[in-house]
């Protein structure tokens, strides 16, 4: 490895400073010596302290280091010393004191930017923590939500299988307890569980001891004083001698128990005979009738506003031609009674049934389609395409109960309102276009003119366009005024004109026991 002495050495560096300012690959060229050590004379010199540039001859593109070098070196120089300086190192000594302002103000400033990146590393670890927290809460609120969804399908058989104050078998308890325990580890609360579960909490601890140990139901157990009023056995058994008997063996306890008090013979209630024949399996359905059947309330819609439920039914209109008929298709809004769609044709059929809705729609500029279309169980109702095209539509479908023709009274009164009109044909249509035109008319009469009872009289169309209120302000105006100008005719407040409200398609019947109930057979 060659050794170069320090005078030549100095002399090779010197051509990397101005004014010469050549590269190290020129440098390397000329002088027969290897880039490597170049660079690593260059970078010594440059760990010393002293200015030595880059590779860039241009002193503005000066490395950081070889700035700074420079001003530490020039900082005890006059201003003549400085000119020779700058002249020999190919510098302006404008740049040198720009070098000097920016190395001060640098100072100044890195305490100013400490202070900015302590701020700034504050407000950084509060927004971390902020999203932890938010992180933990959406972590705990999901594992609550899983938890709950799981016990949920779980526990849902048992849950509809319990009734309030029943008796729990000591099996449910205990798969109730387990599903609970389960639900609150995975993160669900003890009160939305015991919610979940209609289960009250004081009820699940009260099953379980302290020891964690399952408690039966103990009620059954339980040794309860009897009645004073309780019958006898004795007092029993004679209720049945008597009901066997020749001259009551064909009666129900409903006729017995007067035809005993003609005799002047009273041995239980009504009710109790009852109870007694049911306790010794003697209560069933006897005869050629059919026993009654339990029904079910009809489904029940609330609309509170136009084009909310629409109704809709298919009815006869009788031709001049005996046995032949047209059928009326008729669209009802139940909100306002208006008549939103109709149409005659010459056969049932859903596909035209699902063409008329379609037109009713867009003839109402739904944009916000009804909630719900009834009608009956018929054959046009239930088709495929009308389901389909009411599924494309989003217009949920309600039905009748099965058997029942009343559950549609909106449309039956509508169409009772059409055949009873004086000018109706008695004797029926000639054509269908006759019967087509007809239908239109009364269409316009019903909607503009027909002033309907149960919307205190104001005509469909002015309610379907919310006008209904306004008329009757003016009603009820008018009959103030009457009225003050005569006190007298007025024993109590005037006729009452307020608005109708929503409309119920179906109300639920206020006692249940009246559709629900069975009766009693004997």
């Amino acid at each position: 490895m060659p050794r170069y002495s320090e005078e030549r050495k100095a002399a090779i560096l010197k051509k990397l400073l101005p004014p010469h300012n050549k590269t190290i690959p020129e440098v390397a060229a000329e002088d027969h010596i290897s880039e490597a050590t170049l660079y690593n004379w260059r970078n010594k010199l440059r760990s010393e302290g002293k200015p030595v540039p880059g590779n860039q001859k241009n002193s503005e593109h000066w490395s950081a280091e070889a700035k700074f070098a420079t001003v530490i070196e020039t900082a005890s120089l006059s201003e003549t010393e400085l000119s020779q300086y700058c002249r020999q190192k190919g510098l302006y000594p404008e740049q040198v004191k720009a070098w000097k302002l920016a190395c001060i103000s640098g100072a100044g400033q890195a305490e100013q930017s400490k202070k900015a990146e302590q701020t700034a590393r504050r407000a950084d670890k509060k927004r971390i923590r902020k999203l932890e927290a938010e992180l933990h809460r959406k972590d705990k609120a999901l594992a609550e939500t899983a938890a709950l969804l799981v016990l949920f399908k779980k526990a849902q058989g048992l849950v509809w299988e319990r009734q309030r104050g029943g008796l729990t078998p000591l099996d449910m308890r205990e798969t109730l307890l387990a599903l609970f325990d389960e639900a609150v580890a995975n993160g669900a609360p003890q009160y939305k569980a015991a919610d979940l579960m209609q289960v009250p909490q004081r009820t699940l601890r009260r099953w379980r001891t302290s020891q964690g140990h399952v408690l039966p139901d103990l009620r059954p157990l339980a040794i309860r004083p009897e009645p004073k009023n309780k019958l006898s056995e004795k007092e029993r058994q004679h209720i049945l001698n008597v009901c066997n008997e020749a001259d009551y063996a064909n009666l129900p306890p409903s006729q017995i128990v007067p035809k005993l008090a003609d005799q002047g013979e009273y041995i239980a209630s009504e009710s109790s005979i009852y109870r007694v024949l049911k306790d010794n399996d003697q209560l069933h359905h006897r005869g050629r009738t059919k026993p009654p059947q339990p029904t079910t309330e009809p489904a029940s819609h609330v609309a509170t506003k136009p084009n909310e439920i629409w109704t809709w039914d298919i009815s006869y209109l009788p031709a001049k031609v005996r046995g032949l008929y047209w059928y009326l298709y008729m669209v009802i809004d139940i909100y306002s009674r208006k008549i939103v769609g109709w149409e005659v044709h010459d056969c049932e059929c859903g596909t035209l049934a699902s063409q008329l809705i379609e037109r009713a729609t867009f003839g109402e500029r739904c944009f916000v389609k009804p909630h719900y279309l009834h009608s009956d169980n018929g054959a046009p109702m239930r088709s495929l395409t009308l389901r389909a095209k009411l599924d494309e539509m989003g217009i949920r479908t309600s039905f009748n109960r099965p058997g029942v023709s009343n559950d549609n009274a909106y449309s039956e009164s509508l169409f009772r309102t059409a055949k009873y009109r004086p000018n109706y044909p008695e004797h029926g249509f000639e054509t269908l276009a006759d019967a087509r035109e007809w239908i239109l008319n009364f269409v316009n009469w019903y909607n503009n003119e027909h002033h309907h009872s149960a919307i205190k009289f104001v005509t469909p169309a002015e309610r379907h366009r919310n006008l209904d209120t306004t008329v009757l302000a003016k009603r009820h105006t008018m009959y103030q005024q009457a009225k003050a100008k005569h006190p007298e005719r007025w024993a109590r407040e005037t006729r009452d004109w307020s608005p109708v409200g929503s409309v119920t398609l179906n109300p639920k019947s206020a006692d249940n026991n009246e559709h629900g109930g069975q009766k009693r057979a004997a």
